[in-house]
């Protein structure tokens, strides 16, 4: 794949599409993942093969061992990248995103879903003013956090990530 890439393919097809700041980042953040991935596929597939290889394993055991060592390897990197100054605190946002996605899985919901929803119901009061309105919003999404909610077995969504994050030794 990386003898595919031509740094200088856009120079030949005219100007490229304005794109909005948003869309920018987002592309840069997302839409180059697939260049990331053959990139990271170059740097250690083959030798992460040839090890895995190298064992006497059910194949199943090796597809687990191949994920959990690309995983790693990806955390490791994206770890050692980060300023020390950041690398904790991206380190525990990620810990409490996965505690989230593990929360979603085990209870079949979506939580941001499900608090977009109760924020959609909330009307604005009569002569409140914007700032108002948008202060009342950011409260009740902090508390919406700390409610028991239904589809967790009248858990509150704090609670639930926590059990997730602590069933995997993440927490502090």
């Amino acid at each position: 794949m990386a003898e595919d890439f031509d740094p200088n393919a856009s120079l030949f097809g005219g100007d490229e599409p304005e794109v909005s700041p948003e869309e920018a980042h987002l592309n840069y953040l997302f839409g180059k993942n697939p260049n990331r991935t053959s990139a990271l596929s170059d740097l250690f597939r083959d030798d992460m093969m040839a090890a895995i290889d190298e064992d006497e394993l059910p194949e199943e055991a090796k597809r687990q061992l191949i994920f959990k060592m690309t995983a790693n390897s990806v955390l490791d990197m994206v770890m050692e990248c980060l300023p020390a100054d950041t690398a904790e605190e991206v380190a525990a946002c990620f810990d409490s995103y996965i505690g989230m996605c593990m929360v979603n899985k085990k209870f079949q919901v979506d939580l941001f879903g499900e608090l977009r929803k109760a924020m959609m119901a909330v009307e604005r009061e009569d002569g409140e003013s914007d700032d108002e309105f948008d202060r009342r919003l950011e409260s009740m999404e902090e508390a919406w956090w700390g409610i028991p909610q239904p589809l967790l077995n009248k858990r509150t969504p704090d609670d639930a990530i926590r059990e997730e994050i602590n069933r995997y030794g993440l927490n502090d």
